[in-house]
């Protein structure tokens, strides 16, 4: 992948991880409301949290030589 690719894949995947955590934040918070009663909130924040931790691996992955893009 060239640095063009790289630099393109690196603005997506931080636009996603972005997003993720917004719906984080906004799982816990309903979560909270619901006095931590929710299955399927917790549920739900489970999968948000796999996503942002292979969202993270994917980006570390970009950075092949230990360097910033």
């Amino acid at each position: 992948m060239d640095e063009d690719e790289k630099g393109k894949e690196f603005l997506k995947l931080i636009d996603d991880q972005n997003t993720v955590q917004w719906n984080v934040v906004a799982k816990l918070s309903s979560l909270i409301k619901s006095e931590w009663n929710s299955t399927e909130l917790k549920t739900e924040l489970e999968t948000l949290i796999k996503q942002h931790y292979k969202i993270t691996k994917d980006l570390n992955s970009l950075d092949d030589n230990n360097h910033i893009l």
